[in-house]
């Protein structure tokens, strides 16, 4: 097998076949990955990118046909790319089913992002998809009806079936089968969708089919510890191949081994199987292969790349001459992912906030905006150009200064800690609570209704978005300062990148 770099290996804990005649075998490989938000290659081009993931699949396919290339959710959304505009219509996810029908992806899943989509985007991404689909639980929510998503080519709706099942052949034409059951994570729930439960629906799809394929295995949109809860349900599966997670995960519960690839194609997980036709035994090797420079990039699909990437640096330098620029090399983690900047404080938050301030030269007392402005879901490390941070806040907008009463202020930090699991949720900057109290500080001391305080934020909070009572023409509101649009506040972005360019 083409190796370009080494990968981490590990078998299923079963026992070897033993006694193995080769001609009794039939070997299938499944290369896999999940949350790919990302179709050209990060990190000033060294890592991930989807034409080395095309690479890799052609190279193991060459080896042997029987190979399969998975998605395990998440993929059409978020991404700069997807809120710009083209051809009329944002392009919410169109770049990545291009490049993943160029890829000839065998099988997806949906991950809780593609429901970001609203209804008609989301059909439209399913009808030009060449690839198959499955899931067991996620349905199209009518209110009075629940029907399965399907889509629709040339006229005709085929509806995504709850399982999936494929027929593979070794050389001596002695086939096997081999089937997938797909659940999916209620995060973020939109109210289109009705997500079922995933356990009970997981359950019914396996016994569906168990008695018909001589092979199940999961394939799965879920947490970790909802993938651990499944593999305790369905002990019978031997592996599942998971998502959502963004860190790469390779874990056993039971005889069920769980393994999920880093997200943006840092990294894919190529699982090889043999299964046994004469004693019914599957083994299954897993490695996890870095996608990193050593892979070439498939001509092909890195054109497709390069095009829509065009589309995106045009957008990108409408804002800022030199997307690619390094402009800030991270001490730490940097921790842009929903779960956490829209429940706690984080330290891109701090970041963000303070550039925030820094546009006004600091003469603001404090500074918040909303958790859910972030759009990255990811994390950043190492060298950050300022194209990563048009990841992060994908949608730009001015920073305003707004002169609000202290009561007022008070409401808005209230209604943003309530808010915690919600896009409403509020970074901050010289705003802590007391922790005894709870009674909310500026700059270490206790705010006070009767005052008035000038805070930085963010155009879309101000327009009553996420926190109702925050809005022009409310009592509490004084006074609020519009920036010029060539100035670092006319564009939250531009204050992040210069911002970070003088630590």
């Amino acid at each position: 097998m083409i190796m370009w770099s080494c990968g981490t290996t590990s078998s299923l804990p079963k026992a070897p076949i033993k006694n193995v005649v080769e001609e009794d075998l039939i070997r299938f490989n499944i290369l896999a990955v999940n949350d790919v938000y990302e179709i050209a290659a990060l990190e000033n081009g060294t890592i991930g990118g989807m034409a080395r993931v095309a690479t890799l699949r052609d190279s193991l396919k060459k080896e042997n046909p029987n190979t399969f290339l998975t998605m395990a959710g998440d993929f059409l959304n978020p991404s700069l790319l997807g809120t710009l505009k083209y051809e009329g219509e944002r392009i919410k996810g169109k770049q990545m089913i291009e490049v993943m029908n160029a890829m000839k992806f065998d099988l997806a899943t949906f991950g809780n992002h593609e429901f970001d989509l609203k209804p008609k985007e989301f059909q439209s991404r399913l009808n030009e998809s060449m690839f198959n689909w499955v899931s067991a639980n996620v349905q199209y929510n009518g209110g009075d009806i629940i029907l399965p998503f399907f889509k629709e080519h040339y006229g005709i709706k085929y509806g995504i079936p709850q399982t999936k099942s494929i027929r593979i052949y070794n050389k001596d034409s002695i086939a096997m089968s081999l089937g997938f059951v797909s659940v999916t994570i209620d995060s973020n729930p939109q109210d289109w969708v009705d997500y079922g439960n995933y356990l009970t629906d997981a359950t019914f799809a396996y016994n569906s089919i168990k008695d018909t394929t001589d092979v199940v295995i999961g394939f799965t949109h879920l947490s970790l510890a909802e993938d651990k809860e499944l593999a305790k349900q369905l002990p019978q599966l031997p592996l599942i191949i998971g998502g959502h997670e963004h860190d790469a995960i390779d874990v056993t519960v039971g005889s069920t081994r769980i393994t999920k690839a880093d997200a943006n194609a840092k990294s894919a997980f190529l699982h090889e199987f043999a299964y046994n036709t004469n004693t019914k035994e599957v083994s299954v090797k897993s490695t996890l292969i870095p996608i990193a420079k050593a892979i070439p990039k498939d001509p092909y699909v890195q054109s497709i790349v390069d095009k829509w990437t065009a589309i995106q640096d045009a957008e990108i330098k409408k804002v800022i001459d030199n997307p690619y620029e390094v402009i800030y090399t991270a001490k730490e983690v940097l921790d842009g992912t929903d779960a956490s900047g829209r429940s706690k404080q984080t330290n891109l938050g701090k970041i963000v906030t303070k550039a925030m301030s820094f546009a006004y030269n600091n003469e603001v007392d404090a500074v918040f905006v909303n958790g859910g402005s972030f759009r990255i879901d990811d994390e950043l490390e190492g060298d950050i150009s300022s194209f990563d941070i048009f990841r992060v806040l994908t949608f730009g907008g001015n920073l305003l200064k707004v002169n609000i009463k202290g009561s007022l202020l008070n409401d808005v930090l209230d209604y943003g800690k309530q808010s915690a699991g919600t896009g409403a949720y509020l970074q901050r900057y010289n705003i802590t609570q007391d922790a005894e109290t709870g009674n909310w500080l500026v700059k270490g001391k206790p705010i006070n209704a009767e005052e008035s305080y000038w805070i930085a934020t963010s155009d879309y909070l101000l327009k009553g978005f996420d926190v109702p009572m925050l809005k022009t023409g409310e009592p509490g509101v004084i006074n609020v300062v519009t920036p010029n649009a060539e100035s670092l506040a006319g564009d939250i972005r531009k204050a992040v990148i210069a911002y970070l360019k003088t630590l």
